[in-house]
């Protein structure tokens, strides 16, 4: 990726070895898109008070020629039978490695910048 990413910490200390794995994941990106303007990671680490593990939470923003890319990787965010968001504590949760959260959170953005290469190329049908 020409453009480096802006990785912030928030709640945990920051980490040479997490901001290089964040890096290589966006390095990835670049053979899906080229013209990437900017990338800004987001680590968070939940308050440390909660007994049921530390799930990580991942934001990314990825800006490309007219438009932003947003994903914001919460893995316990649950949806209901009625179609309702909620929130709940997992308590062997997957995300409970940073490395795994990265993961996850950038595999979901690859699907949307492919989802936008393919609206740009007209792959897509639009209905009027």
């Amino acid at each position: 990726m020409m453009v480096p990413v802006q990785t912030t910490f928030r709640n945990m200390d920051a980490s040479v070895a997490v901001a290089a794995r964040v890096q290589e994941e966006a390095d990835k990106l670049d053979k899906y898109f080229r013209r990437i303007t900017s990338c800004r990671v987001i680590v968070e680490a939940p308050h440390r008070h909660h007994r049921h593990g530390d799930p990580f939470h991942i934001r990314i923003e990825l800006e490309v020629p007219g438009k932003e890319l947003v994903v914001t990787h919460e893995p316990n965010l649950k949806r209901e039978e009625q179609g309702e968001w909620h929130k709940r504590l997992a308590v062997g949760g997957p995300h409970q490695d940073v490395y795994v959260a990265i993961r996850d959170g950038f595999k979901a953005m690859r699907r949307q910048l492919r989802d936008y290469v393919r609206c740009l190329r007209h792959e897509v049908k639009t209905h009027r």
